[in-house]
């Protein structure tokens, strides 16, 4: 399972913002942010809270993409 947050990241270029400036007004550490970075997994909490914070709904920061049977894209 692969796991893309291109959304949130272009989401937050659109709001003039960091990842810095997410885990300061969210409240998450930088090794989720770093989670996110990477494809990995978070919990559904966080996710929430982010869209809480930016006014936005699932589908707009986190997006899963299917792996082929060889493991890649």
């Amino acid at each position: 399972m692969a796991v893309s947050y291109n959304g949130l990241w272009k989401l937050l270029i659109d709001k003039n913002m960091k990842k810095v400036d997410i885990m300061n007004q969210v409240g998450i550490s930088s090794s989720t942010v770093a989670k996110m970075t990477n494809g990995k997994l978070v919990s559904m909490k966080v996710l929430e809270k982010i869209c809480e914070k930016l006014d936005c709904d699932f589908g707009d920061i986190v997006h899963y993409e299917k792996e082929t049977k060889d493991g890649g894209q």
